[in-house]
């Protein structure tokens, strides 16, 4: 359903589907998000949807009004659907508790992203063509990522093979448990990988005790041009985004959209793909009759 709505997305003139027409959608933005948030509104509009922008900053969040009593009070202006990014782990889980509407995690805590995970495996096997036996590295802070504990599951389940690369004080501590390989040299990672995920370098962990200095973490886990020579294998790039640049990764890496180099990267494809998998899963929860 998605490389279907991605080839209306591209075309010079679309023409959408109003099979949401008179649902209301309710995104609900606890964190400050640009590509998720966005994605979402014109994901839902060019479905015929109308949404409700929620911004915590400019409601009564900032008043003390609690979780629940939001989506509550949302709820009883029939809205029909939540978006939710919330800073606290398994806040979806909680909402699903006490509505009976639909709700989407655009990214709960440290918990998940699933989003971001399907629109990353979207992307990977509109390339690769399957996932099947696929080589995936994730690189950066793993220990704190939503996105990177969406991706774990999403890929095995989907048959790739997971790597994990970061300092050893940024692996979970069920690292061992989740069947993916463990790499602290990032030059045997990406030797071993067809593809890599690079993570978001949370800043605050350079002054939490997690990093000696962001200099020495880009020294050894930033991913540049020097380091993709060394290892001499052309390696597709993704990045969940906002970009750290000359921190987890170079301008070069980032930018490079096509060879010559040893790396292509698909940053913006992710973002063009992230509308068209939010439209499939929008539609699959609020029109289930019309998925063929």
């Amino acid at each position: 359903m998605a490389a279907g709505f991605k080839k209306e997305l591209i075309t010079p003139d679309p023409t959408f589907e109003t099979s949401l027409k008179n649902k209301r959608i309710a995104l609900c933005f606890f964190e400050n998000s640009t590509r998720t948030r966005f994605s979402f509104e014109i994901a839902a509009r060019h479905l015929g949807a109308g949404t409700l922008s929620f911004s915590a900053s400019t409601s009564s969040v900032s008043k003390g009004e609690t979780l629940s009593d939001t989506i509550r009070n949302l709820e009883a202006m029939r809205v029909d659907a939540f978006v939710l990014r919330h800073p606290s782990s398994c806040a979806a889980d909680f909402i699903t508790g006490i509505t009976s509407k639909s709700v989407v995690n655009a990214g709960d805590g440290s918990h998940e992203h699933p989003t971001q995970a399907l629109l990353d495996m979207f992307t990977l096997r509109e390339y690769f063509g399957t996932l099947e036996k696929l080589k995936v590295i994730i690189i950066g802070d793993v220990l704190h990522s939503r996105v990177a504990r969406s991706n774990i599951y999403g890929l095995l389940s989907s048959g790739a093979s997971v790597g994990l690369c970061c300092p050893v004080t940024l692996f979970p501590p069920d690292a061992a448990r989740l069947g993916v390989t463990l790499f602290t040299d990032i030059d045997k990672a990406i030797g071993w990988a067809d593809s890599a995920i690079v993570l978001r370098l949370q800043l605050e962990r350079a002054t939490g005790g997690y990093l000696p200095s962001l200099e020495e973490y880009s020294f050894y886990y930033g991913l540049t041009d020097e380091k993709l020579d060394r290892v001499q294998k052309h390696l597709l790039v993704l990045h969940p985004g906002p970009i750290n640049r000359e921190i987890e990764i170079s301008n070069n890496v980032a930018d490079r959209i096509q060879p010559p180099g040893f790396s292509q990267s698909l940053l913006l494809e992710q973002v063009t793909n992230g509308v068209a998998v939010r439209m499939a899963v929008l539609k699959t929860l609020l029109a289930p009759g019309s998925v063929s």
